[in-house]
């Protein structure tokens, strides 16, 4: 059945005496687009829009468009692995934002990483070939793909935000709404003509059909009539920004450690410091810091400034959600696109920029090609700088680090611990959760010790 009519006939069965095969039989009668418009747009009764489900596939996107289409917290779906594909040749998505001169800069910057990125896969494929000579009990097309896949785990380095990749997702129509009005407020152009996209795709048949009986039927036409851009969003960032830049005191300087461990017990300072931590580039230690000191009054002001512009129909910002314990951590953006696939937290990004430098990975200057390395990732960073933003963020390398808060409970940080760091995993996020085992050894020992992580000098390179 089409999301839309699934959505109706389980609303009708949770307020119906009839069997679900009733209910079903009394929907194909009835207008379920009447029904929608009535119950879900009009009353807000949106736990119906929880019962229909969309899938859908973006295909040729940018890894930026991919991360921020996946930046829900009620999100199924996948990405296209950079551990299993030669992107050396994939060519690169263009940000509609840049001029001639601009574009020129880029594809230049671009191309000089993707041929960094084929040299390097094929230095350290030759590299550990001859540090890992396949087992006897290994077969030899399994030995190609698991030493094939480590190269790629260091040539990704070079990937960039411009990498073009596909996602598939299962969202329920409440998300897919959320999502449509989210990317319809992004600072990026391609993002924002990936919302008009997918309410489009939600008022016209499948593109692709398993019951040629059903191939007619429009996915979610209700849907794509009601989704407007999340401006509250987008304003409040524009007013946050504006509010740090006026009144937050002189950056202290203080870096702390690249995984940097808080248990906030002021909520109101925590709100605070959590709605300016994406407008600024201070650690959230430091805004914690300078949010408790403040008075409650000051406190107020700062979350005046982020519900100023917000209305009836808008939710609570993310920055208000919390989690027991909150990570602050700085980590290359290869990782970040692993460890953003945990729904279980609450997470937020600063800007991009590459003014936190980048990451080398050892097995890459075991097998010689640190120079080269080194040189591509510092003119790429030079051409950022050379660019206006928001286009400039397509050029940043997986490699380039970034600063990421992820707030959880003890169960979600011994969930990622535990999984990222097994030796299956890709080395950069492996560090990630072994410090995030040690960083709540400090701060909790006795929960500390029931964490279960691998250190990350234990390893397996064979085994995928």
């Amino acid at each position: 059945m089409p999301p839309e009519k699934i959505a109706f006939a389980l609303a009708r069965y949770s307020r119906s005496p009839d069997s679900i095969r009733d209910s079903i039989e009394w929907v194909r009668t009835h207008d379920s687009a009447k029904f929608l418009e009535s119950f879900y747009f009009q009353y807000g009764h949106a736990s119906i829009a929880d019962l229909g489900h969309v899938v859908l596939c973006f295909e040729g996107i940018s890894e930026l468009a991919a991360t921020e289409a996946e930046d829900e917290q009620l999100w199924d779906g996948q990405a296209r692995s950079s551990r299993y594909q030669d992107f050396s040749r994939s060519g690169f998505v263009t940000p509609p934002e840049f001029d001639g001169e601009q574009a020129a800069i880029y594809t230049t910057a671009a191309q000089r990483l993707l041929d960094a990125y084929h040299h390097i896969h094929g230095s350290v494929l030759e590299h550990l070939t001859e540090k890992l000579p396949r087992p006897e009990d290994m077969k030899p097309d399994a030995y190609q793909r698991n030493i094939a896949a480590r190269a790629f785990d260091v040539a990704r380095y070079t990937l960039f935000f411009g990498i073009p990749t596909g996602v598939g997702q299962v969202t329920s129509i409440r998300t897919l709404e959320r999502q449509i009005r989210r990317l319809k407020a992004s600072e990026y152009a391609e993002i924002r003509d990936l919302a008009d996209e997918i309410a489009k795709a939600c008022a016209e048949p499948p593109a692709c059909v398993w019951d040629e009986k059903t191939a007619g039927e429009p996915l979610a036409p209700t849907l794509a009539r009601h989704v407007d851009a999340d401006e509250h969003a987008a304003q409040s960032r524009t007013d946050l920004e504006c509010w740090a830049r006026q009144n937050l005191p002189p950056a202290s300087g203080a870096q702390p450690d690249a995984v940097d461990l808080l248990k906030p017990t002021g909520t109101h300072a925590e709100i605070a410091a959590t709605l300016l931590y994406p407008v600024t580039d201070r650690p959230f230690r430091e805004l914690y810091a300078i949010a408790r000191d403040w008075s409650a009054a000051q406190r107020n002001e700062v979350i005046g400034v982020a519900l100023k512009s917000r209305t009836r129909r808008d939710e609570l910002l993310r920055g208000f959600r919390g989690g027991l314990y909150a990570y602050d951590i700085v980590m290359d953006i290869g990782a970040y696109r692993d460890m953003h696939r945990h729904r279980r937290c609450q997470q937020y990004r600063q800007a991009y920029s590459g003014k936190l430098g980048f990451d080398t990975p050892q097995t890459l200057i075991d097998a010689g090609v640190q120079a080269s390395y080194d040189h591509v990732m510092t003119e790429t960073l030079a051409a950022i700088a050379s660019l206006p933003e928001p286009g400039s963020h397509y050029l940043l390398p997986f490699g380039a680090r970034s600063r990421f808060l992820f707030k959880m409970d003890f169960a979600e940080a011994e969930y990622i611990s535990r999984l990222r760091s097994g030796v299956k995993g890709h080395f950069s996020y492996r560090q990630v959760a072994w410090e995030m085992k040690q960083k709540m050894e400090q701060v909790e020992p006795e929960l500390g010790r029931l964490m279960e992580a691998t250190p990350p000098w234990v390893e397996d390179p064979l085994k995928r």
